[in-house]
């Protein structure tokens, strides 16, 4: 399944479509499993953190996760971003 969805946004990079950032604050396991360096296991560890410590401040917070040093870091930032998760607006 990973592979396939690497596949899918392997080819809609190569036509053009930007793909969204990560918020770290809002992703789940699974979407950030999707990220290339990050695996089920750091995955799952970004949102242990997460619960444990409240949202991310900023991208640079990801270095506190066990797992992810500067070269991780510095590798995934472009695909991050950080904020809260924003309620969907009421249609009248």
């Amino acid at each position: 399944m990973k592979r396939l969805a690497m596949l899918v946004f392997g080819l809609l990079g190569s036509v053009g479509v930007a793909m969204a950032a990560v918020n770290l604050n809002t992703a789940s396991v699974a979407e950030l499993d999707q990220l290339k360096g990050v695996g089920p296991g750091k995955a799952k560890a970004i949102v242990e953190y997460r619960t444990k410590n409240g949202p991310f401040k900023s991208v640079d917070d990801l270095g506190k996760v066990k797992g992810f040093g500067p070269k991780t870091l510095e590798s995934l930032r472009a695909d991050l971003t950080v904020g809260a998760a924003t309620a969907p607006k009421k249609v009248k």
